[in-house]
């Protein structure tokens, strides 16, 4: 008896380090020429501090490492790859630890795509969708929407991010527009307020927010949460009190980042 109390503690140990070695053998290092990538097309990552861009490349390995990226009727380059988890993390990167436990499977078309997941034809005109039912775990983006989002010509759109804002708000059991999981309760209903009060002024031509957030809370926070990664100084500057908000849900000030 006494020696199996001794065995237990070895037993623990051994498999530590298998755990430990699979995790490192899954474990996605970035090259000098990932880093280039990155800082080429990635402008959040150009604004980083050394320490943070660090930080950024890190999280960037963790995604690369839990979730599969392939191409459908496309190839995926390393572009793509580094782009698809840039757009996963800029929105937790205020956070220490975060893993998207509800994805495993990131599909990239070549353009837009309908309801059957179709990306050929006639009908097509959804950029990006976070899988539910039987497609649980799994996000399609456009390939075209993806290189898009990240070029010069995007403005305050971001496709990916905007998909990866949904998985955040999924992440407490409801597509709703409030990520419980980022937000203390008593901060809730102020925040529904803000919404519905600015989903009044894009109804009335006042706001320069995509009208697409009007459609329901859940696209709000989508679409605003774009603008606030993309073009967060002009964001600050027009809707201060939706930046002020959206920055303590990310744990993030973008616009003071950008003036380092």
């Amino acid at each position: 008896m006494e020696s199996f109390f001794i065995l237990i503690p070895i037993l623990l140990l051994v498999f530590y380090f298998i755990l430990r070695k699979d995790n490192r053998k899954n474990y996605v290092q970035l090259s000098e020429a990932d880093r280039e990538l990155l800082f080429k097309n990635v402008v959040f990552y150009q604004h980083l501090n050394v320490d943070d861009r660090l930080k950024f490349e890190d999280k960037i390995s963790s995604f690369l490492s839990y979730v599969h990226i392939e191409g459908v009727g496309t190839p995926v380059t390393p572009l793509d790859k580094l782009l698809v988890a840039s757009s996963a993390v800029i929105p937790i990167f205020g956070f220490t630890t975060w893993k998207y436990n509800n994805l495993s499977n990131v599909l990239l078309y070549p353009d837009t795509f309908n309801t059957e997941f179709q990306y050929e034809g006639g009908d097509r005109n959804i950029l990006g969708m976070v899988g539910s039912g039987y497609m649980n775990g799994q996000m399609i983006l456009s390939r075209s929407a993806l290189l898009l989002g990240f070029s010069n010509a995007a403005d305050k759109e971001n496709t990916a991010i905007h998909e990866f804002v949904h998985l955040l708000d999924k992440s407490d059991g409801a597509t709703d527009g409030i990520p419980e999981n980022l937000m203390r309760h008593e901060y809730s209903i102020p925040w529904i307020k803000m919404i519905h009060e600015e989903m009044e002024r894009i109804e009335k031509g006042k706001s320069d927010i995509n009208p697409y957030a009007i459609t329901n809370e859940a696209e709000f926070f989508a679409v605003v949460s774009e603008y606030f990664f993309e073009k967060p100084d002009q964001f600050r500057t027009k809707h201060p009190e939706l930046y002020d908000r959206l920055s303590a849900i990310f744990l993030q000030d973008p616009a003071a980042a950008k003036q380092l």
